[in-house]
């Protein structure tokens, strides 16, 4: 089943409770964290921006969970390969980070003494990120700074219950194939991000999570045939029954997706993140192997909170078969597939 919500509204109702569970091309729900009737502390929300071209990979994040926020920034090498994170944690944020409600308008921004980062959204449409962290690696600062636009008129959207509380919920869009220009200043070095050839990804997420989840996602983008070409792909997010947010995405235009599997490598009866792996759906829609060329492992776990992440970066070759049929053959595009197990 794939319910789309056509009618805008608001997300929840006065019990807290989702109105509707489905997907969307636009953020066509209204959310409002003061309509939240769970535990303040189960609360979870996040801006986290991906930025490739064939070489480099930048990603950054600003994360609230109510008890604990984080600033994430992730330099990648896939040529090499290499990649460094660091992620700056500090207790008690409790909402006051201040995102905004839609990811159409305002501004995120949360300045520490080791870090500053801010996203904003101007009046245009056009999204300017920067991003400092004083002691990114062996104590050397670096910086960012982008600025993205030609933002598609579709994305995906998912309202996604959890079938185990009823006020629980995810509200997550992703936003793929948006043009990305700016560079990164790290060790004398400066990056430059060429529009032309570099895109970016938004994961905008809000919502109340249960404790213990196990997730898959996937995200890509490229130039096929001349266009822009984008996929979002992945389950484990809540009772996704009504709908997945499996899309494809082709010169700005959405195509819906059934249902899709990660087939990831075993050895020794534990995944085999770094061997080949292959994606399938049940329309034929998306067939794809996938070639790892990086793992950007880590894994936190102390006490109650435990969190073990494979972000694998690599490059997708098969077919993707639009809704009118047309079936683009997809070449060494990069872009990554991950694993996540959080108790949080």
């Amino acid at each position: 089943m794939q319910k789309e919500l056509t009618n805008a509204g608001p997300l929840l109702n006065e019990r807290g409770e989702l109105c509707e569970a489905g997907y969307a091309r636009r953020l066509i729900k209204a959310y409002d964290r003061r309509a939240i009737k769970a535990a303040a502390h189960r609360i979870k929300e996040w801006d986290y921006y991906l930025i490739m071209n064939g070489r480099w990979g930048v990603a950054l994040t600003i994360d609230d969970n109510s008890y604990m926020g984080l600033l994430g920034f992730s330099l990648l090498d896939f040529s090499r390969p290499w990649e460094h994170t660091c992620n700056i944690i500090y207790p008690f944020p409790g909402g006051k980070t201040g995102f905004p409600a839609s990811s159409d308008e305002g501004d995120v921004a949360v300045k520490r003494k080791n870090a500053d980062f801010c996203f904003k959204v101007l009046p245009d449409g056009t999204r300017k990120l920067t991003a400092w962290v004083q002691n990114f690696m062996n104590k050397k600062p670096i910086a960012a700074e982008f600025t993205l636009t030609e933002e598609p008129e579709d994305s995906m959207v998912i309202v996604t219950p959890f079938a185990e509380d009823k006020k629980a919920f995810y509200y997550n869009q992703k936003i793929n194939c948006m043009r990305a220009a700016g560079k990164v200043e790290f060790d004398g070095q400066v990056i430059e991000f060429d529009p032309e050839e570099s895109y970016a990804t938004l994961d905008w997420g809000r919502g109340v999570w249960t404790y213990k989840n196990t997730w898959y996602w996937g995200s890509g983008n490229g130039t096929v045939e001349g266009r822009p070409f984008g996929f979002n792909i992945g389950y484990g997010f809540g009772d996704t029954s009504a709908a997945s947010e499996n899309m494809l995405f082709y010169d700005g235009t959405a195509h819906k997706l059934e249902q899709l599997t990660f087939l990831i490598p075993q050895k020794d009866g534990k995944d085999d993140f770094m061997s080949p792996w292959k994606f399938t759906s049940s329309d034929g829609r998306f067939e794809m192997d996938f070639t790892p060329v990086l793992d950007r492992a880590s894994c936190t776990n102390v006490g109650i909170i435990c969190s073990d992440q494979h972000q694998v970066f690599g490059y997708f070759n098969g077919t993707a078969r639009l809704d009118d049929g047309t079936v683009l053959k997809i070449e060494n595009l990069l872009g990554f597939a991950e694993k996540v197990y959080n108790k949080w």
